[in-house]
């Protein structure tokens, strides 16, 4: 008697997992299927052209807008020197459609827009250790131009209310400045190239590192291609080019170890301002209107910078590495990305 219960409890046990087995597995996705959605959603190659497509149709949009309307003035900049109205319209413009395609981008793949690199925690003490860090360390470099003979002021230009309100517009300017080259480069176009590589080295090697050899190989790329987008400014240089493809690995380094773009780009603003306002030296080939010191290379370009500014001097590079110590030691660390990139 007691078997027989024994038994039909076990028969009555196993009925639910032989029913489950006995359920009709999922069918296979198809091959269109395959070829647009992987584990992650939506194919980083075809994000990445998305993107692409959608900035692409805003920016042609903004030429359409500022030629029929006139906004930008016909001569802006033909002077040599760049106005601080042609900053605006092209830093400004450009970062405001940049982060609206990435925010499409996070709507059409279901992700927080703030993974592309302008959430994390710590955002305004990220921002100002940038901006802080960005002024002393270009102050560095001009000190040592200076004491070395390589560099000479001439004189100041600016004086009183005319100094503080020049150097709050151009302040402005360089924050645009930042927001746009650090969003465009190492926002969601590096997100998405390294969402894409991950998964590669994770389907090649199979390892749990796949995230930092996709970030590091997407940040070596743009990084690359951020430095030679340098290479149409007027008195740019071989080692200036250099120096800016190697700032961008800095860049990259401060948000793989921030989580955030918040320090880059304090960094990248203030570092700009010193240059072309506060010292009135090149930057990377580029001067401009009303800065408030007169100054000029001296002996060898390579060591002076010469035209290209201090950043086509071989002491950048140096100073570069003292940036990346600094970024290793002082900055808060987080987490990069979405969880789904860990």
């Amino acid at each position: 008697m007691s078997d027989s219960i024994n038994l039909g409890a076990s028969e009555a046990g196993n009925a639910p997992e032989s029913s489950l087995l006995a359920q009709p597995a999922p069918p296979e996705p198809s091959w269109l299927n395959k070829i647009f959605l992987g584990r992650d959603g939506i194919r980083a190659g075809w994000s990445l052209l998305l993107f692409v497509f959608i900035l692409g149709v805003f920016l042609q949009g903004m030429g359409f807008l500022l030629r029929k309307t006139h906004l930008l003035p016909p001569n802006a900049g033909s002077s040599g020197e760049l106005p601080p109205v042609l900053g605006i319209f092209a830093e400004g413009l450009p970062f405001l459609f940049t982060f609206l395609a990435a925010w499409i981008m996070s709507k059409i793949e279901k992700r927080p827009n703030s993974v592309y690199g302008l959430g994390g925690p710590n955002a305004i003490p990220n921002l100002l250790a940038g901006l802080g860090w960005g002024v002393g360390c270009l102050s560095l470099l001009v000190f040592t131009l200076w004491k070395t003979g390589l560099l000479a002021f001439d004189r100041q230009l600016l004086f009183g209310a005319s100094a503080l309100r020049y150097a709050s517009i151009w302040l402005l300017v360089f924050l645009m400045v930042g927001f746009l080259e650090e969003y465009l480069t190492r926002g969601y176009v590096l997100f998405t190239l390294t969402r894409g590589l991950g998964g590669v080295y994770h389907w090649l090697f199979k390892t749990r590192h796949s995230k930092a050899l996709g970030f590091w190989t997407a940040a070596l790329i743009l990084s690359f291609l951020f430095g030679l987008g340098h290479k149409q400014n007027p008195g740019e240089s071989p080692v200036g080019l250099f120096t800016a493809g190697l700032a961008g690995l800095v860049f990259a380094l401060s948000l793989w170890r921030t989580g955030s773009l918040w320090w880059a780009i304090g960094f990248h603003a203030s570092w700009d301002w010193a240059q072309s306002f506060l010292y009135g030296v090149a930057d990377s080939g580029l001067m401009v209107q009303h800065h408030f010191l007169a100054t000029h290379p001296l002996g060898n370009p390579l060591m002076s910078g010469g035209a290209t500014g201090p950043e086509g001097s071989v002491y950048s590079l140096a100073i570069l590495a003292l940036v990346s110590c600094i970024v290793v030691l002082t900055a808060p660390r987080a987490r990069y990305g979405y969880p789904s990139l860990n």
